[in-house]
């Protein structure tokens, strides 16, 4: 603070002008440096005012407060009464004295604490030297690996290539298995809005169709007041329903954008039983237009009501998505082959845990997983399926997903050629 620093070098201002204003004025007082002595201590508290983030000025403006306090009351009280400042001199005398010593006390206190803090000022400036060597010693570290590994550059090189090609593999199968993820998705959004879609043509065609007749009508001499009304009616009955399917249409593609969208890692209340609901449907229509002939019985059992779980939504719809994708896959596996009256079928459930908590529960009566692989299943890269059908990391990611961001478990019970059963349960 350089303008208030300036400012103190003139403390002795104020003192001029009392001792010239008591002259003007022939004030006969012997009271005039206790004045001046207060006038300067209340400076001294208004520096410490504005320094009190600084430690040792928090404990000084401590230690200056009762003596301020002190000389203010009694420059007051023998103003006002000089008898009153002898009658109650001992007592004077007393807070005198503590003031003071309470000032001396703190004073000392603040100079331990500025030592301290030298004290530390110094132990970080010796461990950032000391952060320096250290700095300073890796690179000459570095330097000595470097000049070292030089003599292997062919070894070196071929390594290198190897891991390149190794960390493109993996980002194209991660790639792949999100892209896969994104086209069955996109399947089944497009089925899922082309009814709306279909429903918005066919109302608007019915309703210009109303329309027409509606003016053929009008020209006539003779019009029907009862045939107009009634067409009026019908075309307002269209244009709601227009408005409700193009809505529909428009939350499918709010969903979609959703989707694709990159979750930000935010936690929302979300209802699983709308979250189940709606990716069910669109991974049953992306497996169908991949292949009409595949059919499938689908079965929900929502909770209700089912207490709603901070989640990133995008995040679990990824999860729920794999899980029916996979479900589908079981049961369109076993229907090739060709076991006498096979249904397929899938189940979804979702109930409130005791403890708080929901738990999902996917479960399908496909060709279940053998004994050999159940404890592999969540591993990266391990899957099943034909080479070019998957990448194997769907259900790791996934059990990335429950366990590590939303604290939750992921477990299945499976029998071989009867179905299985993922059981995704998450915290309240």
């Amino acid at each position: 603070m350089p303008h208030l620093n300036r400012l103190l070098g003139y403390f002795w201002v104020p003192g001029l002008l009392l001792y010239l204003f008591s002259l003007l004025i022939q004030w006969k007082t012997d009271r005039l440096d206790e004045i001046y002595t207060l006038l300067l201590m209340v400076m001294v508290v208004l520096v410490l005012v504005r320094v009190q983030d600084y430690r040792p000025a928090r404990t000084i403006l401590l230690a200056v407060v009762p003596y301020v306090a002190y000389s203010a009351i009694e420059l007051l009280s023998g103003s006002l009464s000089n008898s009153f400042l002898r009658e109650y001199k001992g007592l004077f005398s007393n807070s005198q004295g503590f003031a003071i010593i309470w000032l001396v006390t703190f004073v000392l206190i603040a100079r331990k604490q500025k030592k301290q803090l030298e004290a530390e000022r110094v132990r970080r400036e010796a461990e950032e030297k000391e952060r320096r060597e250290i700095a300073a010693q890796n690179a000459v570290l570095e330097r000595m690996v470097a000049e070292r590994t030089s003599s292997l550059t062919l070894q070196t090189e071929e390594l290198q290539h190897a891991l390149e090609e190794l960390r493109t593999t993996q980002a194209q199968l991660i790639q792949s298995e999100k892209m896969a993820s994104l086209g069955e998705l996109t399947a089944g959004i497009a089925h899922e809005i082309q009814n709306p879609l279909n429903f918005v043509t066919n109302f608007s065609d019915v309703s210009a169709e109303l329309v027409m007749e509606l003016e053929e009508e009008q020209q006539r001499p003779e019009r029907d007041q009862e045939l107009e009304a009634e067409l009026l009616a019908d075309l307002k009955q269209n244009l709601q329903k227009i408005t409700h399917h193009g809505q529909r249409a428009a939350s499918i593609v709010r969903g979609m954008l959703e989707h694709s969208r990159a979750s930000t890692g935010e936690r929302q209340p979300t209802d699983l039983n709308v979250l189940a609901d709606e990716y069910l449907r669109l991974a049953y229509h992306g497996l169908r237009a991949k292949d009409k002939s595949f059919n499938a019985t689908l079965t929900t059992d929502f909770a209700s009501p089912l207490p709603k779980i901070e989640a990133v939504a995008q995040d679990l719809g990824r999860v729920l998505l794999n899980l029916f994708t996979n479900a589908f896959y079981a049961v369109q596996k076993r229907k090739e082959q060709g076991e006498t009256g096979y249904a397929p079928t899938v189940r979804v459930a979702t109930r409130a845990l005791p403890g708080g908590g929901v738990e999902v529960r996917v479960h399908d009566n496909g060709t279940g997983i053998p004994e050999t692989v159940r404890q592999k299943i969540f591993q990266p890269f391990f899957t099943t399926k034909p080479t070019g059908e998957g990448t194997g990391l769907g259900l790791s990611l996934s059990y990335d997903i429950v366990t590590k961001g939303h604290a939750g478990t992921l477990a299945v019970e499976t029998e071989e050629g009867q179905g299985t059963e993922f059981i995704v349960t998450l915290p309240g």
